[in-house]
Parts: C-alpha cells; structure tokens; sequence
C-alpha cells in the first residue's frame, strides 16, 4: 500500500509544482517578524478555508489546522481520533534587508525571509493539497501546526503550552537548507542540531578622556580582547573531537570618539553537541571573561540563557521519512548530510512525542542559489519544494497506514 501511496502522491504532486513556487514568492514578499506574523496568519487561514480544513488561531500568530479522516474507523464513538499525527511549518521572519534583485523581493523594509520560512508555509500547503485529495483514505487525523516565533526560540514552546501535541503519536517538520544539495533530502536517525544558548558578558571599567587612558580602565580594550579570548575555549579547552561553537554577536561600547569608554557589552551564541559541554562550556566561558576583566583591572558580570536543546531524529520515523524520499525521488536523493550546530526549536516537540526532522536540499550553484541561512542575498532552487510538500505528505499517510 505505501508504493500505491506514492504513486498518488506524485500524481498529485507534479501538478502543484507551480503553485507551491507561487506561494512561496507570496510569502517572500511580505515577511513578518517573529510574534507579529498577522497578515502571515491571515493568508494561510485563507488557503486552509478554501481546502475545507478547520482552523484555530492560538498563540497570538500560530495556527493550529486539523485534517480529519474520513476512512471508517477514523474515529471512535466518543469522537476521539484512532491515531493523530502532526506537521509543522514555521512562519515567521527575520531583521534583514534583503539584497536580491527579484520580483518578489521583500516588500517589508528591514524585514526578510532569510531562512527560508517562506519555503515552509508552501511546501506545508502543497501537503495539504495533496493530503485533502487523499482524505476519503486517511484513517485516524492530521494536525497542521503553523508555527510562529522560531527566530526567537519561543514559538514551538508557546503551541505546545496550546494543546498542539494533545493526542499526537508522532510529528514531521522540515527546514529548506543551503548547505544540502536541491533533488536532495536528508533525514538521517540520531541527533541533527546543537543545543542552542545565549551569553551575555557586561563589563565595568573606568571612563576617562581620550587623551588620558592611564586615568581610566577602558572597556572598549578590555571587551575586543573577550571576542578574541573566548575562542581559546574552542581552540585550546575543548576536544577537537567535540563539536563548539563560541560566535560574538553583538559589541556595544562608548558614548563620543575622545572618552574612552567606560562600559561596554557583549553577547553571543554557545553550540554545542553533546550534553556533559553544555553543562561545562558555560562554566569555562565565564571564567575566561572574569580572568580577562581581572586582569586590565575592570569586572565582568557573565549571564547565561538556555535555548533549545539538541534536535534528535526518531530512528523509526527517521526510516519512515527516508522511505518516502526513496520512493518519490530515488535512492540518490538521499543526502548524507552529517548534521548542523544550528539549532531549531522543533527539538521542543520531539522531547515529548517520536519525529523527524528533514533537511530539503535547496543549493544550486548555477543560479547564486549557495549563500548561507540569514544572508540578505539568501535564494533558493525552487524545483526543491515540491519534493518538501511530497514528502511530507507521505511520511504521513505512510505513519496512518501502519497505525490504522
């Protein structure tokens, strides 16, 4: 039954092709930033009326969409589904301001889809078409989460907090990905990204005129030799064999160009793979920064945020997911991407129910289509999506056959 399914998946696919490109260049050009996504919403209630699905908004800017099955036995007298699954798309975007030369180029200033959220809200709604043509076959129901919020890390938290995982047995998310070759898919079992967190170093030194440095303790000099210490971690305290990685993002400091500055802040990104270096890096970072504070005679306060943990594949669904590309796309379209230390709050979702989470190929040199996640000359392959909308369309089917 699941070669007849992919049969039907690609017949309905195929045809949706365009459409799926139609609506990703919609969503391009009007991004929304995390928690702000109304119009995004908007639209996307607009497409799941049109398919006859019901829709609930939640979490301010996420939707929550239900596709009921209505093979018999789909569901019980009292109403309950025999099995429920979920997928989700995120749609939120980021501060950027998109470079490219397009027609659908961003039409919100300083605001751009530039990880290829847009990407998602289509191939979710190319899945959606292909699944409603399958809905007299489908035993047991599917709910569609759109999420809000990734870019900041609270979204996938704020639909669970909703009821988004009630009663489901498994969960399928994707992402559009710059560094997996388009025709190519990867899903591979285990862990696929880092645990995700955040520092902050405030430093306190002692202000004084430019022309006067021995008066002062200058936080701008202390500060620039942080960004540079920090790495020491990576290079020297760290096994070569654990993967870290320790990015300085920001660097705030001084008030006018003749005082010499008498506070300055940091704050930046911790990656790491395994858990024990979550734990210690922390530890290790505020040390480095207290010792260099230490020394040119200023104080460094270090704060620690925890954001996503580590996102870990399901081997089952994992299998079930690399099924599906087999049988839609072919064997070589299978990617042995070995993974990222980006990080991604759908690890949120599968720390409470079995999933898989599959990078789409989306990188074609020929068309400038290989710059990385949240660069403002971010593009994409387009042919990649309407292998993102098949897929997904049939790890589901393929999970509600087995579970029926």
């Amino acid at each position: 039954m699941t070669h007849d399914y992919a049969q039907k998946v690609r017949a309905l696919g195929a045809p949706l092709e365009d459409k799926i490109i139609e609506w990703r260049r919609y969503y391009h050009a009007h991004p929304e930033l995390s928690l702000h996504e109304f119009s995004t919403c908007d639209q996307i209630e607009r497409e799941l009326d049109a398919l006859g699905f019901e829709h609930k908004r939640v979490a301010k800017t996420g939707i929550i969409a239900t596709i009921r099955g209505e093979a018999p036995g789909s569901y019980s007298s009292s109403g309950m589904p025999c099995t429920r699954i979920a997928l989700r798309a995120d749609i939120d975007a980021l501060p950027v301001e998109e470079q490219n030369k397009v027609s659908y180029v961003s039409q919100n200033k300083g605001v751009m889809h530039a990880c290829g959220h847009d990407c998602h809200i289509a191939m979710m709604l190319g899945a959606l078409h292909i699944l409603k043509a399958c809905q007299s076959a489908i035993k047991g129901e599917i709910r569609v989460i759109f999420q809000p919020a990734e870019e900041i890390s609270d979204g996938a938290q704020m639909m669970i907090d909703a009821g988004a995982l009630e009663g489901v047995s498994a969960i399928y998310g994707a992402h559009i990905w710059s560094e997996v070759q388009a025709g190519t898919i990867s899903c591979a079992p285990g862990q696929r990204m880092a645990h995700t967190d955040w520092f902050r170093i405030d430093i306190e030194g002692v202000s004084a005129h430019g022309s006067m440095p021995h008066k002062g303790v200058d936080a701008l000099v202390v500060g620039a030799e942080m960004v540079t210490g920090l790495q020491v971690l990576v290079s020297r305290d760290v096994s070569p064999f654990e993967p870290v990685v320790v990015t300085v993002g920001e660097f705030h400091s001084g008030t006018a160009r003749n005082i010499m500055a008498g506070s300055a802040y940091l704050t930046g990104t911790i990656r790491t793979w395994s858990k024990q270096l979550r734990t210690e890096v922390p530890k290790r970072l505020k040390r480095i920064a207290t010792d260099i504070a230490d020394s040119f005679g200023a104080t460094a306060c270090f704060t620690y945020e925890e954001g996503n943990p580590g996102l870990s594949n399901t081997p089952e669904e994992a299998k079930r997911c690399e099924r599906a590309v087999r049988q839609l796309l072919g064997d070589a379209a299978v990617s042995d991407y070995r993974g990222t230390l980006s990080g991604e709050d759908f690890a949120y979702y599968l720390e409470h129910v079995p999933g898989v989470f599959a990078f789409i190929g989306a990188r074609n040199e020929d068309i400038g289509a290989n710059y990385p996640q949240h660069s403002c000359f971010y593009t994409i392959d387009e042919s990649a999506l309407v292998g993102g909308s098949m897929v997904a369309a049939l790890w589901a089917l393929d999970y509600l056959q087995e579970h029926a």
